[in-house]
């Protein structure tokens, strides 16, 4: 059953990885640059979860004196925007290096902006990575990258609501399909408890609904970017950038604030029992090696995978880069398996071959077999046609 469910997987990620060009009507293979960007994607986009959920595994020696787990999630948000501030320095990097020998790719677009434009995409971004990070200590990392499917509905929804954007049937298929994987998805966390796993039923629940209710503020971002950034014609890179700078100066207040607020004795897990002691969480990672190199990972990786997803948006298409971040999943999966953080069920198999499916089909990037069928029957009938005209004219020279 694995074999199939693999292949069931496979043929459509190949058919797309191979066919990248299709919605640009260009037919050609992959150049090394472009290869390069693909694998750059997926690996450090692994990395960057991964990392995330191995500080989250690891214990250290807090301010306290005593040895508990890495639990500081409003941190580690911090630590990603910091990343995501590396992005606007490469920004201006290479936008220097270039702009006597006409610019890069990269840097091509609108600098006369007011950066405040960003500021709300900065806020849904934060509030969104918070409740994200604060999930991930709760739950599996590959459901963690699973679960984030669930962006495909709530982008539909505000897309109609806010955006006056029509949703096509084929569209509103996939939805259901990626529903449908989410729903096994969940269920299996639910229904399964893996032997020895410190995690509780409520626990794996609670961390996929926070999860998912972080994707609704990911969508009104999407959602907000869409509607008052997109037509400014901001450079990608530059716009990451400036939301990094926004979300690390307000979540770096908030951290002080967090410092002092009191929190339930099941959602914190620091000296303090407040909601959040970024003290606490750099005297760990300073008392830790392996946890300061998770940290350095989160950091590096968030800003080579925006790179890298920016850039394949510019150099293939959307669709491909939505592919890769499948392919992502499947890693994250494969390494967590791997590595003993969570058991093997067959029904995650299947839960996340449906939800490949649905995300397929909601992009386009499935075939059309009606059409293909209507397309072929067209074909049939201009032969028969043709041969009739010809066998007619035949018999009239006969």
């Amino acid at each position: 059953m694995l074999p199939c469910l693999i292949c069931l997987i496979y043929s459509p990620v190949e058919r797309l990885l191979l066919l990248g060009y299709t919605d640009r009507s260009k037919e050609m293979a992959w150049s090394g640059y472009q290869k390069f960007l693909a694998i750059m994607m997926v690996v450090t986009g692994s990395i960057n979860t991964l990392s995330t959920k191995w500080a989250d595994k690891l214990e250290s020696i807090g301010s306290d004196g005593k040895t508990r787990p890495f639990d500081h999630p409003f941190l580690q948000a911090t630590i990603m925007f910091l990343g995501e501030i590396l992005c606007l320095i490469t920004f201006k990097l290479v936008y220097y290096k270039t702009r006597s020998t006409g610019g890069h790719s990269l840097t091509q677009g609108n600098q006369n902006f007011n950066p405040l434009i960003l500021m709300p995409a900065a806020m849904f971004d934060l509030i969104g990575t918070s409740i994200m990070y604060i999930g991930l200590t709760l739950t599996y990392a590959s459901s963690f990258q699973m679960f984030r499917g669930s962006i495909i509905l709530f982008v539909a929804v505000f897309s109609m609501t806010f955006l006056n954007r029509q949703i096509v049937p084929k569209e509103w298929v996939g939805i259901t399909g990626v529903l449908l994987g989410l729903a096994v998805v969940g269920a299996t966390d639910a229904i399964y408890q893996s032997p020895g796993e410190a995690k509780g039923r409520n626990s794996l629940l609670t961390g996929d609904m926070l999860i998912i209710v972080a994707q609704v503020v990911s969508a009104c971002q999407m959602v907000y970017e869409e509607k008052y950034v997109a037509g400014l014609n901001i450079p990608s890179m530059q716009a990451v950038g400036w939301e990094g700078i926004f979300g690390f100066s307000i979540l770096s207040a908030l951290l002080v604030i967090f410092y002092w607020v009191p929190a339930p004795s099941h959602f914190g897990n620091n000296p303090r029992g407040t909601v959040e002691d970024a003290i606490d969480g750099l005297i760990q990672i300073g008392n830790n090696p392996l946890l300061l190199m998770a940290v350095i990972g989160t950091v590096v990786s968030i800003a080579f995978f925006n790179f890298a997803g920016i850039s394949v948006t510019k150099e293939m298409s959307a669709t491909t880069r939505m592919v890769l971040d499948s392919i992502r999943t499947f890693v994250i999966w494969m390494v967590s398996l791997a590595v003993s953080w969570q058991t093997f069920h067959w029904q995650h198999l299947v839960g996340f071959a449906i939800l490949l499916l649905g995300m397929f089909q909601y992009n386009g990037a499935l075939p059309d077999c009606w059409n293909y069928r209507r397309n072929n029957d067209v074909v049939v009938i201009q032969e028969e046609e043709e041969r009739g005209v010809i066998n007619s004219e035949a018999d009239r020279l006969e």
